[in-house]
């Protein structure tokens, strides 16, 4: 599908969604965001929804500046997935116990480890400069160094709200284990603090939206931003190693005596901000809602409880700054899905898949999300189909 161009302010605004099918309230976001003086371009992804102070699905350039807002609260929240030898013929008919196996040691929603997990007793972990890692933290915010011991027990788990664990198995019928989850507490609680310190910059006092608050480059406080949230982005993915590792080894010794291997995992953010070059410019990129899908890129796209998540390689489609969706989106509020759906609407929606089917996911129902099929249709100029996956265990805090 070609793109939409929208009018802008300071940029135009490259649509790969139906202006018509928007809400009212993401449109004026967008539009908020490309009458920043700052911003060298907008590209809109056609999982678009409405999100705090930036839209959930946009790709953001600017020019020596960044919003933290526009990246968001889960800083470097993303996607892993890893193929296995095993295929659907391997599993048992009952997946109950294989469910609850990996949920004893995969923490969820408030949970977490009783103690920090010791990456070097894991098989098949293989972090390097864990110790480094970890020493850096001191030299984040003031605010959160008191926070150390809940970060390093928080690290491996899932956390709640859209994160989920998954067991999948492709249309060829091997099975892969895919998750979604971010920096947990620490990227919140450095995200909120750098938020309120760029709404009180004189620079960004009259802006259509205080959330829209950036840093520039070339100042203190956009150094220390820069040093946190890339920290943050990689506790993010060192969560999501980790979380693999533990449960890769769950899911193998559901099969003792056999050998199952295991392909290079994939991995990628997709709320995050990346340094790069379009038309000549040095910019940077935010990607809230959306993933890099440059040229050969791998990617991760899921759909919600039980409508597949795809597999995709980048086309490096530079008109929307080598980037796709992040997931199909939401259609509703979680508000709203609470109010429309019921505990048997759930039950209907995710037959077949073992998970949970009580209230407390309710606002996660498939319904509440858009088609993951029309979205896919809608960015086939951004990345071509690897492979489609369908749920047959799906963990969610």
């Amino acid at each position: 599908m070609p793109f939409t161009t929208l009018p802008g302010g300071s940029a135009s605004i490259r649509m790969w969604a139906d202006p018509e099918t928007v809400e009212q309230q993401a449109l004026e976001q967008l539009r908020n965001v490309a009458a920043l003086p700052w911003v060298h371009g907008l590209a809109v992804m056609p999982d678009v929804h409405y999100g705090k102070g930036a839209t959930v699905g946009s790709v953001i350039a600017m020019r020596g500046a960044v919003s933290p807002a526009a990246v968001g609260v889960d800083i470097g929240c993303g996607m892993t997935a890893v193929k296995s030898s095993l295929t659907v013929e391997d599993l048992p008919e009952d997946l109950g116990p294989l469910r609850a196996k990996v949920e004893r040691v995969l923490p969820v929603g408030r949970g977490m480890h009783r103690g920090e997990v010791d990456p070097s007793g894991i098989a098949g972990l293989r972090e390097r400069g864990w110790y480094e890692f970890w020493k850096s933290f001191d030299e984040l915010h003031p605010a959160v160094r008191r926070e150390m011991g809940r970060a390093r027990k928080q690290m491996g788990s899932l956390g709640g709200g859209n994160h989920f664990w998954e067991l999948c198995a492709d249309d060829a019928g091997a099975v892969w284990v895919v998750l979604h989850s971010g920096s947990r507490g620490i990227g919140n609680q450095l995200a909120e603090v750098h938020i309120e310190a760029a709404r009180n910059l004189p620079h960004n006092q009259d802006l259509p939206d205080p959330d829209l608050a950036v840093f520039l480059t070339g100042t203190p406080k956009m150094a220390a931003y820069r040093h946190d949230l890339f920290w943050a982005q990689e506790y993010a993915r060192r969560n999501r190693a980790m979380m693999l590792a533990l449960t890769v080894n769950a899911v193998v010794a559901q099969f003792r005596g056999r050998k199952v291997r295991w392909e290079e995992p994939i991995s990628c953010h997709h709320n995050y901000v990346a340094e790069e070059e379009y038309d000549g410019v040095e910019v940077i990129v935010t990607r809230k809602g959306a993933i890099r899908a440059g040229r050969g890129d791998l990617g991760i796209i899921p759909g919600s409880m039980a409508t597949g998540t795809y597999i995709v390689r980048g086309l490096g489609n530079a008109t929307a700054f080598n980037s796709a969706s992040h997931g199909a989106g939401r259609r509703m509020s979680r508000n709203q899905a609470k109010k429309r759906f019921t505990v048997e609407d759930l039950a209907e929606q995710t037959k077949g898949v073992e998970c949970r089917k009580d209230s407390g996911v309710i606002d996660e129902i498939p319904g509440a999300y858009k088609d993951l099929e029309s979205v896919m249709a809608a960015q086939s100029d951004l990345v071509e189909v690897v492979a489609h996956l369908r749920q047959l265990i799906c963990i969610k805090g």
